[in-house]
């Protein structure tokens, strides 16, 4: 089954009583609330990425450390997701906060997916817009572990030498030209580039399988390999493990990512190609 749903195929399963989750965030402009209240998808609760999604923590847990079970729990229950409901992420950003949204639910055991262009792919289909807030009746979603398939940042190391470890940052931040975020340039020994921006097309939705297999292909993931992807701050790998999901394989995210490694004393950073 996709991990995707088209503006079309959102429409329809709208008067199903789907739960819609507007998931906008940008480095830019991380609160969204504000561009939720001006027009939404009819239904959608708006979630806060900096403090639904992630937690306070250490400089050495990275920017956007993973939240426990029972914090995403309690959250989904106030977006009103309930047992055995259906979940839709979308976003104005490609697909990249939604997917952060979508990867805990899904390893919790929800069933969710991605609006396919997002925010933009609802208007240009001509989708209904509401606006307000929306405060939907309390869920009683029960979610299972979300850690699994997640890395310590020493399995991270250990798969970089072992398997496929994918930095899905653009290609300057991975060479260690440039850094803008964390206190060191480069990225983690043996982790090959593939940006997860090459996956998304200019109107923000997926391109072709094939296309995605292809750039996996030749960044080295084959379905016999163990791979693992990171980012700045765990946000954008989640929407590379989307991608792989996809493709037929099953990833795993190293959620501290490059905020956590550079932040660890000790860690070896490489740069270049």
């Amino acid at each position: 089954m996709s991990q995707l749903v088209s503006a079309a195929e959102l429409q329809n399963l709208i008067d199903g009583g789907v739960r819609i989750l507007d998931v906008r965030w940008r480095l830019d402009r991380p609160n969204g609330r504000a561009d939720h209240r001006v027009g939404h998808i009819p239904g959608a609760v708006y979630v806060d990425l900096e403090t639904e999604l992630s937690r306070h923590g250490r400089a050495d847990e990275g920017r956007h450390p993973l939240p426990t079970t029972q914090q995403v729990q309690d959250a989904a229950r106030r977006w009103g997701v309930d047992d055995g409901g259906i979940v839709i992420a979308y976003d104005d950003a490609g697909g990249l906060p939604a997917s952060r949204a979508w990867w805990m639910l899904r390893q919790g055991g929800v069933d969710v997916r991605v609006l396919d262009g997002g925010w933009k792919a609802w208007q240009a289909a001509g989708g209904e817009v509401e606006t307000g807030e929306v405060t939907p009746e309390p869920g009683d979603v029960v979610l299972g572990d979300i850690t699994g398939d997640s890395l310590t940042i020493d399995e991270a190391a250990a798969l970089a030498a072992s398997g496929i470890l994918l930095d899905v940052r653009a290609a300057e931040r991975f060479r260690g030209e440039v850094e803008p975020m964390d206190p060191i340039a480069g990225h983690i020994p043996g982790a090959v580039n593939l940006p997860t921006t090459v996956h998304v097309r200019e109107d923000g939705t997926l391109r072709d399988l094939d296309e995605l297999r292809t750039r996996l292909v030749e960044a080295g993931v084959t379905g016999g390999v163990e791979v693992g992807a990171y980012c700045g701050s765990g946000i954008t790998a989640a929407h590379t493990a989307l991608v792989m999901i996809e493709a037929g394989i099953r990833p795993k995210i190293f959620h501290g990512s490059w905020s956590q490694w550079s932040n660890t004393p000790g860690r070896p950073v490489a740069t270049g190609e």
